[in-house]
């Protein structure tokens, strides 16, 4: 079993001081035009100090047209550097590795949000999107491309393009959301080009030692199981990619698929050869227990969202205890406070079910 405590190697890059990656959370911290605010930097470096290996942004909209949340942190403005600069340096000096998560909300973005319809590789009647041109889909490779190039110059030590959850990259990948015509339409490995040509943009202009990470999900959003087994396995024996990031909701459950239901789902992704290429998953994993048990399935390293909002020094907590337990919910909202959460991303995570208490009603004196 992976020894979670212990650095990890990569290809390409530095390695981690453990296997702890802080997951792309979305936060709603950042200024409305993209740039970081002074809140998400604190969010962001508080978990680096808490001692986690890699500690990723948000996800980063590299189009205008991208953004899917508000509040969202931007990458595709030299204007949006400056911030990225200093964060970067900030978890450096912590003693972690600092990434930003490339993505672009697609059919997802809100229309109220960005101004205009979404747009995606088809066109969507639920959510009015238009379908890009050939053209666009082309820019759209540049502009991924060319926000891997500003965090570069921003000095992160890589990216990871989001793939995952129905936005523009994943729904490419969905026959039910990409029913295009043209090269990226089509066949598994025609819907899937979109994503092999940014990687390939990506690597031909940033520097050799960049590293470079991809975040898939497995079911959902009309995806099938056996192409994105079949491209899982792809990504990790090319040697393009430094590490595969599998978003599975919940990483013990049985597939959807009733012909793969016979394992969890992290067993199929951990059985698929990987190369030199390092894989984690994220997925309700919250105790000690659970990141233990992911590791004993043959993940190399492990991603925290809700035990790493809770716990901005969860490693050092499994570290002195490998059975640790997140503290249990609803927490209050002081205690997420203190965990470095803004009142906005305390605001987002009522959304939540369950996370955050309801607060006393105010009592007035007779």
């Amino acid at each position: 079993m992976t020894d979670l405590l212990d650095p990890i190697s990569f290809v390409r890059g530095p390695a981690w001081r453990n296997r702890f990656m802080l997951a792309p959370l979305t936060n709603c911290q950042s200024h409305p035009d993209g740039r970081l605010s002074d809140e998400e930097r604190g969010w962001l470096t508080f978990r680096a100090k808490g001692g986690f290996g890699q500690v990723m942004t948000c996800a980063a909209h590299v189009q205008r047209i991208g953004q899917g949340f508000p509040g969202q942190l931007g990458v595709w403005s030299d204007d949006h550097i400056p911030g990225l600069m200093r964060l970067a340096a900030e978890i450096r000096a912590a003693g972690a590795v600092g990434s930003v998560q490339l993505h672009h909300a697609g059919i997802r973005s809100p229309a109220a949000l960005i101004g205009e319809a979404p747009v995606g590789p088809s066109e969507d009647a639920e959510t009015g999107a238009r379908a890009l041109s050939t053209a666009e889909v082309e820019q759209l490779i540049e502009d991924f491309v060319a926000a891997a190039v500003r965090a570069e110059r921003a000095g992160f030590d890589g990216v990871e393009l989001h793939g995952a959850h129905g936005y523009i990259l994943c729904a490419f990948q969905s026959p039910q959301t990409n029913r295009r015509t043209d090269r990226f339409g089509g066949s598994a490995e025609n819907r899937a080009r979109i994503v092999f040509d940014i990687i390939r943009g990506v690597r031909e202009r940033t520097r050799p030692d960049f590293q470079l990470g991809l975040r898939l999900s497995p079911e959902r959003f009309g995806l099938v199981l056996p192409e994105q087994l079949a491209l899982a396995e792809q990504m990790l024996t090319s040697g393009d990619l430094d590490y595969l990031d599998m978003s599975l909701w919940d990483c013990f459950k049985a597939p959807v698929d009733e012909a793969y239901a016979d394992r969890a789902l992290i067993d199929w992704f951990a059985a698929l050869p990987r190369g030199t290429t390092r894989l984690g998953a994220a997925g309700k994993l919250m105790k000690g227990s659970d990141v233990r048990r992911l590791a004993a399935a043959g993940a190399d390293f492990v991603i925290l969202g809700r035990a790493a909002i809770l716990h901005h020094d969860y490693p050092k907590h499994f570290a002195a205890d490998p059975d640790f337990e997140p503290i249990a919910l609803p927490v209050t909202r002081a205690y997420l406070a203190a965990e470095g959460l803004s009142p906005k991303f305390i605001e987002y995570m009522n959304n939540w079910k369950g996370f955050v208490a309801a607060e006393a009603p105010e009592t007035v004196e007779a």
